[in-house]
C-alpha cells in the first residue's frame, strides 16, 4: 500500500510549471491541451470549442437536431443558464435557430440554420484533426486504449459529473465555503 504522507511525483514540462501526477492536474491540463487544439480549429469562424461542441450536438448528420435546450445542457455538461447564452450567441451568429416545443410550449428546439449546417461541415474535419494531433504521440492502440479507460472511469463516476461540480458556492455578500 501506498503511504498517503509520501511526496507525488511532478510530471516536469519544458515551458511550464510542473504538473503533480494526479488525476485532478492531469485532468485538467489534458483539458486545457484539448480546449486549447479546439480554439485553433474553429478561430476562423470566430466560434469558441463550447460554440462549436452546440453545434456538434444539433447538426442533422450525425447530432440530434431538434434537441431541447435542457437535454443539450445535459449532454455537454454545463448549467441550463450556460446553454442558454451559448445558443443564444449562435442565434445572433445566424448558425442556429430555436422554436418553441409544440409538445411542452415551455421548452426550446434548437438546430442548426442551413448557414450553420454549412460551418459545421467545414469546420468538423478541421476539429476532428486538431483533436487527433494531441493524440499523436500515441501509436492508434495506445489512444484506443486512453479513450477506453477515460470512457471507463467517466462511466463509473457519472453520479459526480454535474455542471458545477466543485465550484464553491457564493451568497450576495460574496464567496463562501
Amino acid at each position: 500500500m501506498t503511504d498517503p504522507r509520501a511526496k507525488v511525483p511532478l510530471l516536469l514540462l519544458e515551458d511550464g510549471p510542473p504538473v503533480r501526477r494526479i488525476p485532478l492536474a492531469l485532468a485538467r491540463r489534458f483539458f486545457q491541451i484539448c480546449t486549447g487544439a479546439s480554439a485553433k480549429a474553429v478561430a476562423e469562424a470566430d466560434l469558441t470549442p463550447l460554440e462549436f461542441a452546440v453545434m456538434a450536438y444539433v447538426n442533422s448528420t450525425d447530432g440530434e437536431p431538434d434537441i431541447d435546450q435542457s437535454a443539450l445542457a445535459a449532454r455537454l455538461g454545463v448549467d441550463r443558464n450556460s446553454t442558454s447564452l451559448l445558443v443564444g450567441s449562435l442565434e445572433s451568429k445566424g448558425l442556429l435557430e430555436r422554436r418553441v416545443n409544440g409538445a411542452d410550449r415551455r421548452a426550446r428546439l434548437v438546430r442548426l440554420t442551413p448557414r450553420g449546417e454549412k460551418l459545421f461541415t467545414k469546420l468538423h474535419p478541421q476539429a476532428i484533426e486538431h483533436q487527433q494531433q494531441v493524440l499523436d504521440v500515441l501509436d492508434p492502440a495506445e489512444r484506443e486504449v486512453l479513450l477506453d479507460l477515460l470512457v471507463r472511469v467517466i462511466e463509473a463516476n457519472r453520479d459526480l459529473a454535474r455542471p458545477g461540480a466543485g465550484r464553491r458556492k457564493r451568497s450576495a455578500n460574496g464567496p463562501t465555503t
